[in-house]
């Protein structure tokens, strides 16, 4: 049985820029972060929920259109493996969109909550035990490192928040990607300016966020944003 890439050197990975090395190191972030989301409560785990969000969108937005087409094309069951991690990606954006809407005192938040944290080590468990350590025997070390070099950059511009009527394949993810990922990373900024504003210019920030969402919501609702593969809707 092929070993989990959590268990091989960087070396054994194909250096610091394979797709394996980089997909690690956000796995180890990810985990550090739900360490810290352990225990927390209102504001301060809304802030380390925040940081769980940038991270897991941007990461699994390059995952689908980067990695998981090489992996369909590479591996006979490759569809199979990359649908299994899909539905979980799924069901991370459907939790997240949740917790979103509920108050710190409903008593459905600490489950969502729980089920986030189950959903998203299951995904770095079924990642890095299993699929990763097939396409490593799969593929060359120079290819490694180009898909991490594409991986890396698609991280960039890459959605940071949840979208959970998007498809979770191309064409869908491909053609909302960019729209998204600037309504997204521009209400990051627009967040994060409302948290250190004077108290009579909030208000005005926040207005500016929950319009970015409503555009973002139109763009889900394209209906091309919804196809995948076989021009087929792939959300649910």
């Amino acid at each position: 049985m092929s070993r989990s890439i959590a268990d091989q050197t960087v070396e054994e990975l194909g250096g610091p820029g394979s797709v394996l090395t980089r997909q690690r190191a956000d796995h180890e972030q990810l985990d550090r972060l739900l360490h810290e989301l352990d225990g927390t409560t209102g504001t301060a785990q809304e802030r380390v929920l925040r940081r769980i969000d940038r991270l897991v969108f941007s990461h699994a937005f390059a995952e689908e259109t980067v990695l998981w087409p090489v992996v369909r094309r590479v591996l006979p069951d490759g569809d199979a493996l990359t649908r299994q991690v899909e539905e979980e990606h799924q069901e991370v954006n459907e939790l997240v969109g949740e917790l979103e809407t509920l108050p710190h005192e409903d008593p459905r938040r600490a489950a969502a909550l729980s089920r986030l944290v189950q959903v998203l080590r299951e995904d770095v468990r079924d990642e890095e035990d299993e699929m990763f350590p097939r396409l490593q025997a799969a593929v060359d070390v120079e290819e490694l490192r180009r898909l991490g070099r594409r991986w890396q950059l698609m991280r960039l511009v890459s959605p940071t928040r949840p979208h959970p009527t998007v498809s979770r394949r191309p064409p869908g993810n491909a053609l909302s990607g960019l729209p998204l990922s600037v309504l997204d990373r521009t209400r990051d900024l627009v967040d994060a300016g409302v948290q250190h504003a004077p108290a009579r210019v909030a208000p005005a920030g926040q207005v500016v966020s929950r319009g970015l969402a409503t555009v973002a919501g139109w763009v889900e609702r394209v209906p091309a944003a919804r196809r995948g593969d076989g021009g087929q809707s792939t959300s649910r």
